[in-house]
């Protein structure tokens, strides 16, 4: 049986301990940061940075159309069958294998195979929101690739996005997509009360200020999941700015709890994952969140908050 078959047969909420893929998702998050980067450097600006994110798909991770002047290519990570595809919309491809590498060597293969495609786009080399930030050419360090570990991150990946989107569709104000940014590698989805933010002070490491002011210029309430903050990942929660009242709002399911080291309710992936109904669960967590900065804020919530009308339904 190969390794991707033989982590289809795992549960469809799969167990994946933090410290059994250390090495392989610091080189993965690498490798995801050239990848966003170079959406970056082709789409036009969006606010929040939308343009520069990526999006689960049934095998792994897009970036979606990337312009290049009157072409547009994606660069699509396979980890079923552990490659990265390079499509233009001349019909040109190339690939790049997901295999044990290092981050220059992967950096070199893929600027290469887009030059080789007469893709001229260059990229700012180094990695942002990480500290030592080791320019890509230079990063011999990280080198591992499990794909075993990486075709169950993309398992966790595929059932959080789901949940996340049945969450984004219950708002009728402004919501991001469920989007996945590479530079903290989470899964993300975002609602706005459409009032405008304090500036925020920053702070990332390897960041310009102005990507934080940028990203939260409006009040907002942002939940998503990210491999770390748990023995298995966590789910998060947090508002923008935070609310009085925000810390001590009843949330679900009893093992969500508010972290003041990083300033967010957490709920680890696992009790999700053990929980008699994950979706619920789930949902439970991410409404209540919702509702810890929507009512300490006070949301015009029936304007906000979607119902469909009567007898609408997707058929």
């Amino acid at each position: 049986m190969s390794t991707a078959d033989s982590s289809r047969t795992h549960e469809p909420w799969p167990a994946l301990r933090v410290e059994d893929w250390t090495d392989t998702r610091a080189t993965l998050h690498m490798w995801l940061q050239i990848v966003g980067k170079l959406r970056l450097a082709g789409a036009p600006m969006i606010n929040h940075w939308w343009q520069t994110t990526l999006y689960v798909t049934p095998r792994g991770l897009t970036t979606g159309s990337i312009p290049d002047g009157t072409r547009t290519y994606s660069i699509d990570l396979d980890f079923h069958d552990h490659e990265l595809r390079v499509d233009a919309d001349d019909g040109a491809r190339g690939r790049v294998a997901l295999e044990p590498k290092s981050v220059a060597s992967f950096y070199a293969e893929l600027m290469g195979t887009l030059r080789e495609l007469g893709i001229e786009t260059t990229i700012t080399p180094t990695p942002n929101e990480v500290e030592p930030a080791i320019p890509f050419a230079q990063d011999e360090q990280h080198a591992s690739y499990d794909a075993d570990a990486v075709h169950l991150f993309w398992r966790q990946l595929v059932q959080a996005d789901r949940v996340l989107q049945r969450f984004r569709g219950r708002y009728a104000g402004k919501v991001s997509p469920v989007h996945f940014f590479w530079g903290a590698i989470d899964l993300a989805v975002t609602r706005f009360s459409g009032r405008h933010a304090p500036r925020h002070p920053g702070g990332a490491p390897n960041c310009g200020d102005w990507v934080m002011v940028e990203g939260y210029s409006h009040e907002l309430s942002s939940c998503g999941f990210w491999p770390g903050g748990g023995e298995e990942g966590a789910f998060y929660a947090y508002a923008y700015p935070e609310p009085d009242g925000f810390q001590e709002h009843p949330v679900t399911p009893e093992q969500a709890f508010y972290s003041s080291e990083a300033g967010q309710y957490l709920l680890p992936y696992e009790a999700v994952r053990t929980a008699a109904d994950p979706d619920a669960t789930l949902l439970g967590f991410l409404q209540s969140t919702y509702e810890a900065a929507a009512a300490n804020a006070d949301w015009d919530r029936a304007s906000l908050e979607y119902e469909p009308v009567d007898g609408a339904r997707p058929t």
